[in-house]
C-alpha cells in the first residue's frame, strides 16, 4: 500500500491526505491495460487527478490469463475517518473488438436503484468524475478497445457501513470522488477554517459574501460570472450564517444543491445526513401547504432522493413548491438571525436540471 505525501495542517496537527475511490479504480484500471498491451502488469502505477496532484499508486495482487488482466489497489484515506480505508479496489481488463472503453461496476460495487445524478437505475455506482478519469488515463497508454470491470470484494459489507441506501444504491460502496484527493479534516477544524475564511473575506472590506455548500455549488455560482467571495461551508449552514452576520457582511449568497436545501427549508441548519434526514418529509410539507393531491404526495413519499422528488413535481407542474422552498430558507434563515430585513439570496440547483 503505498502512502501519499501530502500533508494539511488543522488545529495544529500535521495530518495526512490520502486518494478516493475513484483513484483507485483508475490507478487499477490503467495498471491492468498496461498489463494487456505488455504481458506485465507494473509494481506501481501514475496517475493524474482533477486536483492537480499526480500520483503513484502501488498495485497488488495482479493476475495475467489468457482472457483478462486484473489487479487492485488499496484505498488509502490518510488520516480521514474513513469506512472505505484499507480496501481493496480492483480492476479487470479484456479486450474488445472495437475501440470502445466500456465501464462496468462488478461484486461490491453498488447498484443505482433510483435514477439521478449518480446514473440511471439499474446502473453501478461509479462516478461521473471517475468514469472520465478512467477512461482519460487508459486513453493516454492504448487507443484499443477494453472492457474495464471494478470490483471490490468487501464493498458491499462496507456499503452497509455508508448512507448509500438513503441515496437509492444497495449491494456495496459507490466508487467516487471529484478531486481524486481525500483532505482529512475534523469537524470542528473545518469549522475553524470556514471562519477564518470568512475574516479573509471580511478583513478585505467586501460587505458581501458567497457560501458554498459544496464543490457543485461553486462551479454552479462561478458559471453566474458573479464577482463576489465565496465560502465552501460543507453542511455548516447555521454557524457559517451566524458567522457572518456577525462579522457585519451586508449580504450573504447561498448556493446548495435541493437535497440540501430542502432541509433548510424546513428549519435545519446542519444539513448532514447523520444528524438529519428529512429531505422527503421537506417536500410533502410544501406540497399540503399548496394542497397537492394525494396521489402526488404519496408518489413523493416513496421517494428515496431529492432529485427523484423534484421530477415529480416537475412533472406534475408543481414548481411552485420549489420557489417556495427557497423562500422558506430565506425566512428560516432570517429567523435564525432575529433580523428580518437582512439581505439573504438562496440558490437552489439541482444535478439534473441546473438552478432551480
Amino acid at each position: 500500500m503505498s502512502k501519499l505525501d501530502l500533508y494539511v495542517i488543522k488545529e495544529g496537527k500535521k495530518l495526512r491526505c490520502g486518494y478516493t475511490t475513484g483513484s483507485c479504480a483508475t490507478g487499477a484500471a490503467k495498471a491492468c491495460t498496461v498489463g494487456l498491451l505488455t504481458g506485465t502488469i507494473p509494481e506501481y502505477i501514475e496517475i493524474d487527478t482533477p486536483a492537480g496532484i499526480r500520483l503513484k499508486l502501488k498495485v497488488d495482487k495482479p493476475t495475467i490469463t489468457e482472457d483478462f488482466v486484473s489487479c487492485c489497489i488499496v484505498k488509502d484515506a490518510g488520516d480521514d475517518p474513513d469506512v472505505t480505508d484499507g480496501i481493496e479496489i480492483f480492476a479487470k481488463v479484456s479486450k474488445r473488438d472495437d475501440e470502445e472503453i466500456v465501464i462496468t461496476g462488478g461484486q461490491g460495487v453498488g447498484t443505482i436503484t433510483r435514477g439521478g445524478f449518480w446514473g440511471k437505475k439499474g446502473e453501478s455506482a461509479i462516478n461521473p468524475v471517475p468514469r472520465k478519469m478512467i477512461k482519460e488515463e487508459v486513453s493516454k497508454i492504448t487507443n484499443i478497445g477494453v472492457n474495464i470491470e471494478i470490483y471490490v470484494p468487501m464493498g458491499e459489507t462496507i456499503g452497509k457501513k455508508t448512507f448509500n441506501s438513503n441515496i437509492g444504491i444497495e449491494g456495496g460502496i459507490s466508487i467516487i470522488g471529484t478531486k481524486g484527493i481525500v483532505e482529512p479534516m475534523s469537524e470542528e477544524a473545518f469549522k475553524k477554517s470556514i471562519y477564518i475564511e470568512i475574516d479573509s473575506i471580511r478583513n478585505n472590506e467586501e460587505d458581501e459574501i458567497v457560501l458554498y455548500l459544496g464543490n457543485h455549488g461553486e462551479k454552479i455560482y462561478s458559471e453566474m460570472n458573479e464577482k463576489v467571495s465565496g465560502v465552501k461551508i460543507a453542511n455548516f449552514i447555521g454557524e457559517s450564517i451566524l458567522c457572518c452576520y456577525n462579522k457585519g457582511f451586508k449580504k450573504i449568497t447561498l448556493v446548495g444543491h435541493i437535497g440540501k436545501l430542502c432541509k433548510l427549508s424546513i428549519g435545519a441548519f446542519n444539513t448532514h445526513s447523520k444528524i438529519c434526514d428529512m429531505r422527503i418529509e421537506s417536500f410533502i410539507y410544501y406540497l399540503s401547504l399548496l394542497n397537492a393531491p394525494h396521489e402526488m404526495i404519496m408518489k413523493i413519499n416513496s421517494c428515496l432522493t431529492s432529485e427523484e422528488a423534484l421530477k415529480i413535481i416537475i412533472e406534475n407542474d408543481y414548481m411552485k413548491v420549489i420557489k417556495d422552498m427557497i423562500k422558506g430558507c430565506e425566512y428560516r434563515i432570517k429567523r435564525y438571525l432575529k433580523d428580518e430585513d437582512f439581505d439573504i439570496k438562496v440558490v437552489m440547483y439541482s444535478m439534473d436540471y441546473g438552478i432551480l
